[in-house]
C-alpha cells in the first residue's frame, strides 16, 4: 500500500472568497522533497439530477466564463459552512430553479482533481420534483431553467455538449444504471 506524503511546511498564497491556494513543501516516501506543491482549497460542492413527475430533467443554462460560452448543466453549488450536503443540494435546486420536493438519493461522490484540489462533490438524484416558486438567484447568477426529456439529455452527452466533468460523470452513471 502506498504511503502518504509528509507535509514539511505549508502556507497560504491566496485567500479570496472563491479562490484559496496553498503551497506545501512535501516529502515523498522515497525521501524526495518537493518544495512547491500547490493545492486549491474549496468547500464541498453538490449537484442534482432533478427529474419531474412526468420524467423531464430540470437543467440550468448559464454562461461559463472560463470557457467563454453558455452551457446547459445540472443544478449545482457550494455547501455552506455547517450545512449538510443534502441540505445544500435541496437549497441550490430551489434557489436556482424554483423546484422542490421529490425523493432524494445520493448517487455518487467525486473529486474534480484529487492531485490538486481538496474537496468532494456530492451528486444527488431527486425524482418527482415540482415547480413550487420563483428562482432566488445570487447577485452574480444569471440562470435560465430548461426542462429536457431523457432522450434530449442523453443526446447532449453523446454529442459531448456537457463540458463540466463533475456533471457528465454522474449523468453517465445515472443513464447506465437506470436503463
Amino acid at each position: 500500500m502506498k504511503e502518504k506524503w509528509k507535509v514539511l511546511d505549508s502556507e497560504y498564497v491566496v485567500r479570496r472568497p472563491w479562490l484559496v491556494a496553498r503551497r506545501d513543501s512535501v516529502q515523498l516516501p522515497n525521501g524526495v522533497v518537493y518544495p512547491e506543491y500547490y493545492v486549491l482549497e474549496y468547500p464541498a460542492w453538490v449537484n442534482v439530477i432533478a427529474i419531474t413527475a412526468d420524467g423531464r430533467f430540470v437543467m440550468v443554462e448559464q454562461y461559463r466564463h472560463g470557457l467563454g460560452d453558455v452551457y446547459t448543466e445540472l443544478c449545482a453549488g457550494c455547501v455552506e459552512e455547517g450545512e449538510e450536503p443534502i441540505e445544500a443540494a435541496r437549497r441550490e435546486l430551489s434557489e436556482e430553479t424554483g423546484y422542490t420536493g421529490g425523493q432524494w438519493e445520493l448517487l455518487t461522490v467525486l473529486c474534480g482533481n484529487p492531485a490538486s484540489s481538496n474537496n468532494l462533490t456530492y451528486c444527488y438524484v431527486a425524482r418527482g420534483v415540482e415547480h413550487t416558486g420563483p428562482q432566488h438567484l445570487d447577485r452574480t447568477e444569471d440562470i435560465d431553467v430548461r426542462l429536457l426529456t431523457r432522450d434530449q439529455l442523453y443526446a447532449m452527452l453523446e454529442r459531448d455538449e456537457m463540458k463540466q466533468a463533475l456533471m457528465a460523470a454522474p449523468l453517465w452513471k445515472f443513464f447506465m444504471t437506470e436503463k
